[in-house]
């Protein structure tokens, strides 16, 4: 779970008070939550859509998750090497809540 770390970085001092830091923790956060709301989404579909397209829809939430891990990647690796990499939307949030 990328969340519990992103959360532990937000409470724990020298951590909580850089700035780097903190917009990373949030944006992870963000990201995080999205891609649980949105498994959650699918997987309600799933539900009403059985009968139907199950294989379709099981497809496209793998084809999410893999998506999901390789853009948590890119921006642990970003991150690691000291660059800010905004995700569109969710970085703006981070920002604003790293300012803070």
């Amino acid at each position: 779970m990328t969340f519990v770390p992103a959360i532990l970085f937000l409470l724990i001092l020298p951590y909580n008070t850089n700035r780097f830091v903190r917009f990373h923790a949030w944006q992870s956060l963000f990201l995080s939550i999205t891609g649980i709301l949105i498994s959650l989404l699918m997987s309600f579909a799933l539900v009403l859509f059985l009968v139907f397209e199950a294989n379709l829809l099981l497809t496209f939430k793998r084809l999410f998750w893999l998506t999901w891990l390789v853009l948590w990647l890119i921006c642990v690796l970003k991150a690691l090497n000291g660059q800010r990499f905004k995700i569109p939307i969710l970085g703006a949030l981070a920002e604003r809540q790293a300012s803070q």
